[in-house]
């Protein structure tokens, strides 16, 4: 399980990478869709995979 060690470095490493992009100047209704849309969209990835490592690590997959 070499490559489960390696994520989390990596993660940390591009973190503060997220502190450099721009931020919108101005927040209106479509970019508040946008962002609630995005993230929503994230969570709903991170759980399907989540749910497929869980799938395939108990081998049910």
């Amino acid at each position: 399980m070499a490559g489960l060690d390696y994520t989390p470095r990596c993660l940390l490493a591009f973190l503060p990478l997220l502190g450099l992009l721009p931020t919108a100047e101005a927040m209106d209704g479509g970019n508040a869709v946008a962002l609630l849309l995005g993230i929503i969209i994230g969570i709903f990835g991170f759980c399907v995979c989540l749910g497929y490592y869980a799938k395939k690590r108990n081998e049910q997959l």
